[in-house]
């Protein structure tokens, strides 16, 4: 695979509020070859006894991953391009230490192959220059892959944001969530 022409300027975006549930993004996600028809990108109810609002959960990418640091096995890693990979099949061991960690809750352990299995960013694709498979069929734009001048202009009230701080804890990431205009975090209660 040619990984040259990844460009680190496109980034991945979130816009949790444009999310209408369609599961385009689910279906896309499990065409890609690499991820065995299983979508490694979901889409939840945000509190479905009251609202039809839903959400998508994908891999946040983040900068210092937990994932990897409590892995035994030392099957997840991050490359250089900052993607964090899921498990390697020769080293998984199924502990699921991962699944427990991550406190976005986006690795998955795939009981039928006994392994942790996650969003790598469709890293076949972007590391070639093409787009995410999610990020190209989300009708409402709630996906969006490129460059934050683009997001900024397809967004003008609202501001990406990369930092998630979950009590005493700052975690930083690859993946940007769109927040309202100057927000710098999102704090997780």
């Amino acid at each position: 695979m040619n990984y040259t022409s990844f460009n680190t300027n496109e980034e991945f975006f979130v816009d949790m509020q444009r999310c209408i549930g369609c599961k385009a993004c689910e279906m896309a996600c499990a065409e890609c070859e690499t991820n065995g028809q299983d979508s490694m990108i979901h889409v939840n109810y945000v509190d479905r006894a009251s609202t039809v609002q839903t959400t998508v959960q994908v891999c946040m990418h983040c900068d210092d991953p937990v994932c990897a640091s409590v892995c035994p096995a030392d099957a997840i890693s991050k490359d250089e391009f900052g993607i964090v990979h899921t498990a390697n099949t020769e080293r998984c061991i199924g502990c699921s230490n991962c699944v427990i960690a991550c406190p976005f809750g986006v690795p998955k352990k795939i009981e039928e192959y006994d392994l942790m299995m996650k969003c790598t960013m469709c890293y076949d694709r972007t590391s070639v220059g093409k787009k995410p498979m999610c990020a190209t069929v989300c009708p409402s734009g709630a996906l969006f892959y490129g460059t934050k001048a683009e997001i900024e202009e397809m967004r003008p009230n609202s501001t990406p944001v990369n930092t998630f701080v979950f009590g005493k804890e700052i975690v930083n990431t690859k993946v940007n969530i769109m927040m309202p205009k100057g927000s710098t975090e999102l704090i997780i209660y």
